[in-house]
């Protein structure tokens, strides 16, 4: 297995001889405008650039969109990608989004998925937390998935995708009992301060749900609502001694296990 961090939940995972992009977000540096109702708004993503080639970046067997958020699958993306590319999406509704898109190779994620000899499990995932899921703000954020991966030559690796700490990401760690664990946790917020997806302290709870696990911290530092940089997650992980199996990657870096 290997990881790369490409930017943001953009990830590029080797695995079991195949390689896939998650969450492909590919506009150039400032491409579009800040989220309304989140801090920073008047900054425009992504903040930084893509650190590798597009030509290495597509160089892929299959897409993962974990949700259709901006962030996640962008109009660069939907132009650059292969229209005959595989793409899985959360849902049949994502999919008929990307169809819509004139993407010919999309598959629904089921619970459970093969793709060539590689089990694809759909866990559930919670973008954010308390009264933020209520009304506009709740249609807005919408359905969100993780994704385990299984393969009898590999480790299992758990993509938690975008997520707050809660029961379902505990009985996915208890259930599946994951090697590697990549979080988003930027800790990204909406207005006025609620997070939606992981911080320091919800990470602190994978941390120790999962005492066995190499825990890879993505989706930092790349849009304006993230609010956490890696420089504080690092901080915090040394005065908590989680410093040893907590990795925060630089963009375009990449780790093999």
């Amino acid at each position: 297995m290997k990881l790369t961090q490409i930017r943001n939940a953009t990830l590029k995972v080797e695995y079991a001889g195949k390689k896939f992009l998650i969450d492909p977000m590919l506009s150039d540096k400032g491409g579009f405008p800040g989220f309304p109702g989140t801090p920073n708004s008047h900054v425009a993503n992504p903040t930084v650039d893509l650190p590798l080639p597009m030509s290495e970046i597509l160089a892929v067997d299959a897409v993962i969109v974990t949700h259709t958020h901006q962030d996640h699958w962008d109009d660069a993306a939907k132009s650059a990608i292969p229209k005959d590319m595989t793409i899985f999406t959360q849902n049949s509704r994502d999919q008929w989004d990307l169809q819509m898109s004139w993407f010919r190779n999309t598959r629904a994620l089921e619970e459970r998925n093969e793709f060539d000899g590689i089990t694809l499990i759909k866990t559930p995932g919670q973008h954010g937390r308390g009264e933020i899921l209520e009304g506009l703000m709740g249609d807005i954020l919408g359905d969100v998935c993780g994704i385990v991966f299984q393969h009898p030559s590999e480790k299992t690796l758990y993509l938690a995708g975008d997520t707050v700490w809660f029961m379902g990401v505990e009985q996915t760690l208890e259930q599946y009992k994951p090697d590697v664990i990549i979080l988003n946790s930027g800790d990204a917020r909406v207005l006025p301060n609620e997070s939606i997806i992981m911080g320091k302290e919800d990470l602190y709870e994978v941390y120790k749900a999962a005492p066995l696990a190499t825990i890879i911290s993505s989706h930092m530092e790349a849009v304006n609502h993230a609010t956490l940089s890696r420089k504080d997650l690092r901080a915090f992980l040394f005065k908590q001694e989680m410093i040893s199996r907590v990795l925060v990657p630089e963009d375009g870096e990449s780790y093999s296990f």
